[in-house]
């Protein structure tokens, strides 16, 4: 047998149902696995301490602030008394110690033997490094920000129980929309509980399908009073939330991370009230006004198109549609005429030139030569008759056909005699 009472080998031979390990033997293995651990640096919010007068040994408990989780934590009461920043429920430390299983009771503890408070200055720096870590991973981009709805019929609010932050959302809430409908969960909002308490409501109202926007409030209240709000783990529930959510912490000087990750930043409770709920009062008056500024376009138009169909009424081709008609038929009989007219001057001009023409023609003519005394004479040499030029043409002896005004002479030809030797002849005599 082993000094722990368990039987030689035991941690050699197989565990089975047949073959089970006492409780002793697991709680000593528990202990040797926990030991193995060594010194460790622990951070957290201490939740409770207890120092009694006249022990030697101080109790705490040190709490996660992100998660429901807690470690219960054992230390010399001077470390507390002598601590340069006084300790108190809901400080932030960072404890230096060793973890200890106690196997008659199963429970573990963390024995420490430095406790250093966690000032606002590295708290902030975190913040700091926290903020650059979430803006490089895009969680602050606008274009991850949900809409809020316009009227949304249910509204959940995440706030402190009984708080001026809850009031004034309500109150005005309900005074500009009385029929708006509330889902409240009371959590804290602050200290070691806040944010366990907050993940848990935000889930709960995320999952709800009744809810169209989630309200996270708060007061004003220290940089310490607002840590919760710039948690890691509530900021990635924010983003993770499928509801949009409106973040109404504090004051306007104040902000956390949540602002930041949240589809909405409201200056107040107020502010986020009037922001997520409608003023009745104030878009029925709208309503009214854009009702009468319908009306009253809608009239313009009205009269702006009844003038309009005047002025077409009035218009000579609508009031007496005929009227271009007959003036296209005056000025068809009127080019008409006018047609017949120049036709008519056209042939009578025509007319008396060619009367003149023949005039010229007839007093040049053969029958009016002849009527004045001419005569054509052709010689007539058996059926062929040829026109008498020169005296050549009718030598003594040939037979001529004597052509005067009223008829035709025959005749011989007795002989020929030249002009130039006549007008010699009758020179000498």
């Amino acid at each position: 047998m082993k000094q722990d009472g368990s039987p030689a080998g035991a941690g050699a031979r197989a565990n089975s149902a047949e073959q089970p390990w006492p409780v002793r033997s697991v709680a000593i293995k528990v202990a040797q696995w926990i030991d193995r651990l060594g010194s460790i640096w622990v951070e957290g919010q201490i939740t409770q301490i207890n120092v009694r007068p006249g022990t030697r040994t101080a109790f705490l408990v040190l709490r996660d602030p992100s998660a429901d989780m807690s470690l219960s934590v054992t230390c010399d009461p001077d470390l507390i008394r002598n601590s340069a920043v006084p300790l108190q429920e809901g400080s932030r430390v960072v404890v230096y110690g060793k973890l200890s299983f106690f196997t008659g009771r199963g429970t573990i503890s963390l024995r420490v033997i430095e406790i250093r408070p966690v000032g606002i200055g590295e708290l902030l720096a975190r913040v700091e490094r926290l903020k650059a870590l979430l803006a490089a991973e895009g969680l602050f981009d606008p274009r991850l920000k949900r809409p809020i709805p316009f009227l949304p019929t249910t509204v959940g609010l995440i706030t402190g129980r009984a708080s001026a932050a809850e009031r004034d959302v309500l109150t005005v809430a309900r005074n500009r929309w009385p029929a708006v409908r509330f889902e409240i969960r009371n959590t804290a909002v602050q200290g070691p509980t806040a944010v366990p308490q907050m993940l848990a409501a935000l889930a709960e109202l995320d999952r709800d399908p009744a809810v169209d926007v989630i309200v996270l409030a708060r007061g004003g209240g220290s940089v310490e009073d607002l840590l919760p709000f710039s948690d890691e783990a509530l900021c990635r529930a924010i983003v993770s939330a499928t509801t949009p959510i409106v973040s109404a912490i504090g004051h306007e000087p104040d902000n956390p991370l949540s602002d930041f990750v949240a589809d909405l930043r409201a200056a107040t409770p107020t502010d986020a009230a009037k922001r997520v709920v409608p003023d009745a009062a104030a878009e029925l008056a709208g309503v009214r006004e854009l009702r009468a500024r319908t009306a009253a376009a809608l009239r313009g138009w009205v009269d702006r198109e009844t003038k309009a169909l005047a002025q077409l009424r009035s218009r000579p081709v609508l009031a007496d549609p005929l009227r271009e008609l007959d003036l296209r038929h005056q000025e068809a009989e009127r080019l008409r005429t006018a047609a017949r007219r120049c036709a008519e001057q056209l042939i009578r001009t025509e007319s008396t030139a060619a009367r003149h023409l023949r005039e010229k023609l007839t007093a040049v003519g053969p029958a009016a030569t002849l009527s004045r005394g001419y005569a054509v004479v052709q010689r007539v040499t058996g059926q062929d008759r040829h026109v008498v030029r020169t005296i050549e043409d009718a030598p003594a002896g040939s037979q001529l056909r004597i052509r005067v005004a009223d008829g035709a002479v025959t005749a011989a030809a007795l002989g020929t005699q030249a002009l130039g030797a006549e007008h010699t002849e009758t020179g000498r005599n």
